[in-house]
C-alpha cells in the first residue's frame, strides 16, 4: 500500500524548488549584470581593466579621468543637451499624438476606420532604409537639415506607439464616455477628464519606449546633423572609435558609453512600475 508523502517533506521539496529558482535568477541577473559593471568600472580607470595583461574584477585605481577627458577635448556637453532635448520633445510628441490616435482608433466610428488602421500599421515592416531618402529630401525642403527638429518631427507619430495605445483604451468601458457625453461633455473634455486619468499605464509604455528609441536613435541623426556641435551622443560616440584625441580610447568610450546608459536607466526606474502594468494591461506578451 502507497502512502502519502508528508507534509513536511513536501513543504521542503516545496522550498528546495523555491531556492533553486531564486538561485538560477539571481545567477541570470549577475551575468546579465556584468557587462553594465565592466563598463562603468573601465570608465573609472585608466583603460587598465582592458589593457593589462592580468584579470581584474575591481579597478586598481579609481577616478574621473576618462570622463574629464571626454568633456575636455569633445563637445560632449553640446551633444548631452541636443540628445536630452530631442529624446524629451520627442518623446512628449510621440506620447500624445499616440494617445490621440489610439483614442479616435478605439472609441470612434468613422469610413475606413480599419483600412486605415492597418495600413499605418504596414509602415512597421517597412525598413528605414527604404524611406531614408524619401524622408531626407522632405527634410532638404522644409529647410531642418542640421537641426533638431529635423530629427524630431518624422518620428512624431509610431506605429507601434499607436498601436499599443489602442490597444489599452479598447478596455476603456465606453459606458463612461457616453455618461459624459450625456453630462454635457465635449470631446476634448472627455479625453482630459476621463481617458487621461485612466490611461497612466499606458503613458507609462509609452514614455519608456519613446525615450529609449529617441535617446538610442543613430543612423536618421548621423545623417541630418551635420555640425560637431550638433551631433548626439550614439552619434558622438561612434565617432570616438575612430579619433585621434585618444590613443588608448577604451577609457574614453566607455565613459561615454555610461553617459548614454544612465538617462534611459532613470527614466525605466521612474516609470517602471507603470510600463508593466501598462504591458500587462495590452495583452503584449
Amino acid at each position: 500500500m502507497s502512502t502519502a508523502p508528508s507534509p513536511a517533506r513536501h513543504h521542503r521539496g516545496r522550498n528546495g524548488g523555491t531556492w533553486a529558482i531564486w538561485t538560477l535568477l539571481v545567477i541570470a541577473a549577475l551575468i546579465t549584470a556584468f557587462p553594465l559593471y565592466w563598463m562603468v568600472a573601465t570608465s573609472l580607470t585608466g583603460g587598465t581593466l582592458t589593457q593589462s595583461q592580468d584579470f581584474r574584477l575591481w579597478p586598481a585605481d579609481i577616478g574621473l579621468d576618462n570622463y574629464t577627458a571626454v568633456f575636455r577635448d569633445l563637445p560632449v556637453g553640446h551633444w548631452i543637451v541636443n540628445s536630452l532635448l530631442i529624446a524629451t520633445v520627442g518623446t512628449v510628441l510621440t506620447v500624445v499624438v499616440s494617445l490621440l490616435a489610439g483614442f479616435a482608433f478605439a472609441k470612434y466610428r468613422f469610413r475606413g476606420r480599419t483600412a486605415i488602421f492597418f495600413a499605418y500599421l504596414l509602415t512597421i515592416m517597412v525598413p528605414i532604409q527604404v524611406t531614408l531618402v524619401p524622408s531626407f529630401l522632405v527634410i532638404v525642403k522644409l529647410g531642418l537639415v542640421d537641426t533638431v527638429w529635423g530629427v524630431i518631427l518624422p518620428g512624431a507619430a509610431e506605429a507601434t506607439a499607436v498601436f499599443i495605445a489602442r490597444q489599452f483604451m479598447l478596455n476603456i468601458p465606453t459606458e463612461l464616455l457616453e455618461a459624459a457625453r450625456i453630462d454635457g461633455a465635449g470631446e476634448l473634455r472627455i479625453f482630459l477628464r476621463v481617458v487621461l486619468p485612466l490611461s497612466g499605464p499606458l503613458i507609462g509604455v509609452l514614455t519608456v519606449l519613446a525615450f529609449m528609441a529617441r535617446w538610442n536613435e543613430f543612423l536618421w541623426p548621423l545623417i541630418v546633423l551635420q555640425g560637431e556641435d550638433n551631433l548626439t551622443l550614439p552619434v558622438g560616440l561612434a565617432g570616438l572609435q575612430g579619433s585621434e584625441s585618444f590613443a588608448a580610447p577604451w577609457g574614453p568610450i566607455m565613459a561615454m558609453a555610461t553617459l548614454t546608459t544612465l538617462p534611459v536607466l532613470v527614466i525605466f526606474l521612474l516609470c517602471q512600475r507603470q510600463f508593466v502594468q501598462g504591458i500587462v494591461n495590452t495583452g503584449l506578451k
